[in-house]
């Protein structure tokens, strides 16, 4: 588990793909983890890599107040992607393989034949176990607030208008009428989507399309799955 090196391109790319659907390292507000990695990066990450530059300046914007986050500050390789090598730091010369066999590769100009042999063998396995590792689909719980014009809108045609959107990744769940005041309801209801097709953004651009009901769309809770 880890980034790799953040402080070489290679680790800022496995960075920026991490954070292209998080907000944060661990969580949905900012904290410790956000923290620990921050301090491993050496500078702003180039445009090109947007997902970790805007991370990255909003994590800055904290600088003051990054002691009060919520959160402990582990090692910088309990955070990350579970298939890579953390190798920021003096945890990349303490760890050592089995008799000494650097498996990521060594500075020794005059590393043995043998060593060599065995590195690259030790690599093709895990090359080899991580092509057959099944891939994990991460989904995400939403519950959205919908709240409708005033108290005249046709609360039962909101809610049809809602669960007429269909998309590949997104189930509609149960729902509910939620009284806000003034004889208003607002629908409550909840979805479950696959992260990698289906966003919040991409929900609230289709429901508030249907303008003649909907005023506006909210979202209530957020749970990975």
């Amino acid at each position: 588990m880890g980034f790799g090196d953040l402080k070489s391109p290679a680790g800022l790319q496995v960075l920026n793909d991490y954070l292209a659907d998080k907000s944060y390292i661990e969580g949905y507000v900012p904290s410790q983890a956000d923290v620990a990695v921050f301090e491993a990066v050496s500078g702003p990450p180039p445009a090109d890599l947007c997902h970790a530059l805007r991370w990255y300046n909003h994590i800055k914007s904290y600088e003051k107040e990054k002691a009060s986050l919520p959160g402990v500050k582990k090692a910088l390789g309990k955070y990350g992607p579970v298939d890579v090598e953390d190798t920021t730091g003096s945890g990349a010369t303490d760890s050592k393989d089995d008799d000494d066999i650097d498996l990521f590769g060594s500075d020794d100009e005059e590393e043995s034949e043998e060593a060599k042999r065995l590195r690259e063998e030790r690599l093709a396995q895990y090359e080899s176990k991580k092509a057959k590792k099944p891939a994990l689909v991460a989904k995400s719980s939403i519950l959205l607030d919908v709240k409708p014009w005033d108290d005249e809108t046709d609360m039962a045609k909101l809610e049809e208008c809602v669960r007429s959107i269909q998309a590949d990744g997104l189930v509609w769940g149960s729902s509910k009428l939620v009284p806000v005041g003034y004889g208003i309801k607002k629908l409550q209801i909840q979805c479950v989507v696959e992260d990698d097709k289906v966003g919040t953004d991409m929900l609230e651009e289709q429901i508030t399309a249907f303008e003649d009901y909907v005023q506006s769309m909210d979202v209530a809770a957020f749970n990975k799955i």
